[in-house]
């Protein structure tokens, strides 16, 4: 592109927070200042995002957009490169990104430069984990997304904000101390430290089980995977908005991208004999968190455990070892970043006007919120899996994937589809239907503009999902394909042999 546009990706966010931090003027106008430097920033980086997305070459099997600069050769470069996979992540973050900040426009009324500098930060190092091809860059980017968030959670959340702060970030620190050490073994062992060559490494099949379960420990827990999920209802619940719209939307992604980018490909013998841990666990969380989530009187709870839920799906589809399956997973990923993030975005527009998320303080929306009521519907309908929006095409990838690997796998992860409905429709029915009979409920109004605004694209791109997939499965299929190969090398045989054109590759 005749720049380095991943770099610029990543230090425009950071220019920009300083200049919101430290810009003059009195309180009233460096608040108002902030918010529209900071919506500025996020609308450029999803412009360049889209600019890296057109120009992307799907039919390229090497990462692309490469940067390389040696800084501490050997141990540690400023190393950049994305594949389809990165892409996808990249473009959901930065198309996320202005919308949670147009959804603080009126809600954050304290320290809104920090908050704003905060959220600039962690979008810089959110792209930084997607775009590294150095293993220790991308551990410094893994680890630095911990920070602004729990600044996020702790200054600007709830009543329980410094527990649920301190619970977030010990969980996702403790294990990734773990992958730390994991990963100083390795690059002693390979004596590199670029991740593309370590994905073609083979280390030796019995130290892989261990290098598995330590990169294991730090995903799991960022995914989150049950039982290590509990720090995430607490995180949601006490997150602001807009910091619930991008926990759901891309740090929980953090994980699944990191079991296809490290564990699947440098560690394929320990994936194969470890799946049933994966399978087990996901088997038990989708079916457990669905009934918890059944049971909450909290909205946002309740979204919270569908998460965990909906991310069971992609590590099932992950380690079924077929392109359906691994395809479907990373399209569960997109749609559960575009869907989580708009139902977040619901709740927070009802808590914006009664300050509460008790599921019983409403009801009847429909009669004085019909806008609200018909994108609350769209959104859960989406969330359960509905034909014709993105749901429905990840969760249909990933039960024929995971079907190909194993039969009772996949029907007991269909009955998170059919939990998933129950607990969604009666969400649905409790805040939108029944009687109109609360006075503080009745003077509510509908949907502002600004509102709109921000549900009306997501609503737009889950369609896109659902209607024509086929622009977001294209740039997954190389490297979908170049996964299959290493697993195949590694692991003969491993491979489903119900669907052998996840061999041949999509046509």
């Amino acid at each position: 592109m005749g720049f380095p546009v991943l770099s610029l990706l990543i230090f425009l966010p950071i220019a920009g927070a300083l200049w919101v931090l430290f810009a003059p003027g009195g309180e009233a106008a460096r608040a108002q200042n902030a918010r529209v430097a900071a919506l500025v920033v996020t609308l450029l980086e999803f412009a360049l995002a889209i600019l890296v997305w057109v120009k992307f070459d799907n039919a390229d099997p090497a990462f692309q957009f490469t940067e390389y600069a040696p800084l501490f050769a050997p141990y540690f470069a400023w190393h950049l490169g994305i594949d389809g996979i990165a892409l996808l992540l990249i473009v959901l973050t930065a198309f996320l990104m202005p919308l949670c900040i147009l959804a603080s426009w009126d809600s954050i009324k304290t320290r809104v430069p920090e908050y704003m500098a905060a959220f600039l930060l962690m979008e810089s190092l959110m792209f930084g984990v997607f775009a590294s091809l150095d293993l220790f860059l991308f551990y410094l980017f893994f680890e630095g997304g911990l920070i602004p968030m729990y600044l996020i959670i702790g200054i600007w959340g709830g009543a329980r904000r410094i527990y649920a702060s301190y619970k977030f970030f010990l969980y996702t620190l403790l294990g990734s101390v773990l992958m730390l050490l994991a990963m100083l073994y390795m690059v002693g062992v390979a004596g590199t430290t670029d991740i593309r060559a370590l994905m073609a490494y083979d280390f030796d099949p019995a130290v892989q089980t261990w290098l598995w379960l330590a990169f294991f420990a730090s995903f799991a827990v960022k995914m989150p995977m049950w039982p290590v999920h509990t720090w995430l209802p607490d995180a949601h619940v006490e997150a602001p908005t807009a910091g619930s719209v991008i926990l759901a939307g891309v740090l929980l992604k953090m994980g699944g991208y990191g079991f296809v980018r490290f564990s699947l490909p440098m560690f394929p013998d320990a994936s194969a004999q470890l799946m049933w841990l994966v399978f087990g666990l996901s088997m038990v969380a989708v079916v457990y968190t669905s009934l918890v989530a059944l049971v909450q009187n909290d909205m946002k709870k309740l979204i919270a455990y569908s998460s965990v839920a909906h991310m069971a799906f992609v590590t099932v589809g992950l380690f079924a070892f077929n392109r359906q399956g691994i395809e479907g997973s990373l399209m569960m990923m997109l749609s559960h970043g575009l869907v989580s993030a708009a139902l977040f975005l619901c709740v927070g527009v009802v808590y914006d006007r009664l300050h509460t998320r008790e599921i019983d303080r409403y009801g009847g929306l429909a009669d004085n919120m019909p806008k609200y009521a018909l994108f609350f519907m769209f959104f859960t309908m989406a969330s359960i899996g509905l034909p014709a929006t993105s749901g429905f095409v990840a969760e249909f990838l990933v039960l024929l994937g995971t079907y190909g690997a194993n039969t009772w796998v996949a029907a007991v992860m269909t009955t998170g589809i059919i939990l998933g409905a129950a607990y969604m429709l009666w969400l649905y029915r409790r805040v939108v239907f029944g009687t109109l009979d609360k006075a503080d409920v009745k003077a509510m109004p509908d949907l502002s503009l600004r509102e709109v605004a921000i549900l009306l694209p997501i609503a737009l791109a889950t369609l896109w999902m659902g209607i024509a997939p086929a622009a977001f499965l294209r740039p997954l299929h190389v490297p979908v394909t170049s996964l299959l190969d290493r697993l195949e090398r590694a692991n003969p045989g491993v491979q489903t042999v119900v669907f052998p054109q996840a061999k041949q590759g999509a046509k």
